[in-house]
């Protein structure tokens, strides 16, 4: 390995001291007292990046000592608000755990800090695969992997739900507790991160039911990379990948590093595929109806973090996921009526109508997707306009999502609201005028522009200005190719006393977006499980857009491995 890549990584060493941990208004113990540490990520470049964007996967890993190891290993997801644990039975070559990495493809991989001095078999064999994983190293004290804060973590963070079930498949699994418990411990001291009650998807992957392909197969297959171009899409993955969501993509990409092995599993996706592919109206309307559907796990994930220590920006933030959020609920339904007269068990399961919350929240079974998406969009619905402003939708220009945040929050949630936003608008107002009354003054055609780091300022062509000079009223002039941009005292004043009243009203309207927030929580398992769906249907639709195509055949699971006329996928 390169000096540089060594330099490149980082290790970080929690190591608390044994001073007595402290107690929590939560009831929770609280290790206050640990050495500084480092927390830093790097470019991600290699064969990780591959059809999916940056990620912040927090992984921790644990063996047991032997002669046929077994390997616990925990994954939490910062951005999709998900936990997989999972336990291997490996080989010395830890061909198994490598795997594994390589599909969650985790930006910091935890180990227990003794596994370094000496260094044990797999921490040498992690550290050497670093580049290829493309992850952060990090050590952390022996005292965060307990068993028991596991368990405690579990009931605490999973959904009332999935608790039984989660606690049932993880008894006996010491090692992928172990590692659940330092990755929650990871991100509580050294993220400043935490997560309310039962808002994590938690779930236990087994090794079995699905194909293990090594690192240097994925890479000589091309399944998610090409050799020849990192950039290109002449992969299998970049074949396949005609998704529209994000979610999608994500379930695409796992499906294709790690592949099912389960005869049931695989004829019920093949028979939703073939009910897609052949009836040619409900694969247009799903396909239409996807294009609007934003990054549903993010938004979720999103709503359920809560920061450690609450600024101005966690409150913008906030916001901005309660109108995201608002945007996906309004494009489920299309979904819904999309997928009528479905006959397939998959495409029914994911249109599944119910008027019982309690079928809705039934956990997943391998593929059988217990999701009522009809049954959550009016409580939902009902919850969000109950505070918001049914003509709030994203806006993607910073004036126009700062315009957004300020009237979110219906009148009458806060009485001082409404004095706020009439300043707001006044100030707003003012620039207005003072922008008119320059460009009448100086006979200049100005564009008022603006940007959430300088705020307002003005722009003009450069040409305007080839027979005289700029007035000594305008400050802070550059010139950008033919565009000159500038400012004014008085502008600045106005614009800053805009940013005042804005934030006022963000403060505002931050005790009925927190109240929402909370209430809608308790929608959290299900939301996520529509999520889900959306990626199944939308990974399935997928599939059925190539077959459309390239006139692909439907396999036939036997005993003999047999291929008439095969083409290879992006070499044809």
């Amino acid at each position: 390995m390169s000096s540089n890549a060594s330099r490149r990584r980082t290790r970080a060493l929690l190591q608390a001291s044994p001073a007595s941990p402290a107690s929590t208004r939560s009831g929770q113990t609280s290790y206050s007292q640990y050495t500084s540490y480092e927390y830093s990520t790097r470019p991600r470049t290699a064969i990780s990046t591959i059809g999916v964007e940056s990620r912040q996967i927090i992984c921790a890993v644990s063996e047991s000592r032997g002669i046929a190891p077994t390997v616990g290993l925990a994954f939490v997801n910062l951005e999709t608000g998900e936990a997989v644990l999972s336990q291997i039975p490996d080989s010395q070559s830890y061909v198994r755990t490598l795997h594994k990495l390589a599909v969650f493809s985790p930006s910091q991989i935890l180990i227990v800090d003794t596994a370094a001095q000496p260094k044990s078999k797999l921490f040498s064999i992690i550290e050497e695969n670093l580049d290829d994983l493309n992850s952060n190293l990090t050590l952390l004290n022996r005292r965060y992997w307990a068993e028991t804060t596991g368990i405690e973590f579990i009931e605490q963070y999973a959904f009332v739900e999935d608790i039984e079930s989660i606690k049932m498949s993880v008894n006996g699994n010491y090692f992928s507790v172990c590692c659940f418990a330092a990755t929650l411990k990871f991100i509580e001291l050294a993220m400043n991160k935490t997560f309310p009650p039962h808002s994590l998807r938690i779930k236990y992957e087994a090794s079995e039911g699905s194909m293990m392909i090594d690192l240097s197969t994925i890479r000589s297959l091309e399944l998610i990379q090409n050799l020849q171009n990192q950039k290109s899409s002449d992969c299998l993955f970049g074949v396949l990948n005609e998704t529209l969501t994000p979610m999608g993509s994500r379930l695409l990409r796992s499906n294709v590093l790690q592949p099912l092995t389960d005869q049931q599993t695989l004829e019920t996706r093949y028979d939703a595929l073939e009910e897609l592919s052949t009836k040619e109206e409900m694969f247009f309307a799903t396909r239409a109806a996807m294009k609007v559907i934003l990054d549903a796990d993010k938004i979720l994930t999103q709503l359920i973090i809560i920061p450690t220590k609450p600024s101005l920006h966690s409150t913008e933030q906030s916001i901005n996921n309660i109108i995201l959020l608002k945007q996906f609920v309004g494009g489920i339904q299309p979904i819904h009526e999309a997928l009528t007269g479905a006959k397939s068990v998959m495409l029914k399961e994911i249109k599944r109508v119910s008027t019982s919350n309690d079928q809705c929240t039934t956990t997943l079974v391998l593929t059988k997707i217990k999701n009522c998406i009809a049954a959550i969009i009016d409580p939902i619905k009902d919850l969000i306009d109950e505070f918001i402003n049914e003509d709030i939708t994203y806006a993607t220009k910073p004036v126009e999502l700062r315009n957004q945040r300020t009237y979110a929050v219906k009148s009458g949630v806060n009485g001082l609201l409404d004095v706020a936003r009439q300043t707001y608008e006044e100030a707003n107002m003012d620039v207005y005028e003072l922008v008119q009354e320059l460009s009448e003054t100086h006979t200049l055609p100005l564009e008022l522009v603006f940007d959430n780091a300088r705020q307002y300022y003005l722009r003009l062509n450069a040409s305007e200005l080839e027979e005289r000079n700029l007035p000594p009223v305008f400050i802070n002039v550059i010139r950008k190719k033919n565009k000159i941009e500038c400012s004014t005292l008085d502008l600045r004043k106005r614009s800053q006393k805009i940013t005042d009243s804005h934030t006022e009203v963000l403060l505002m309207s931050d005790k009925a977006i927190q109240e929402l927030i909370s209430e809608i929580r308790v929608y959290m398992s299900v939301l996520f499980k529509v999520s889900e769906s959306i990626a199944m249907l939308d990974m399935l639709s997928s599939f059925a857009h190539n077959v459309t195509l390239q006139d692909y055949t439907r396999p036939r699971i036997t005993h003999t491995l047999g291929i008439k006329a095969g083409r290879h996928p992006f070499r044809d």
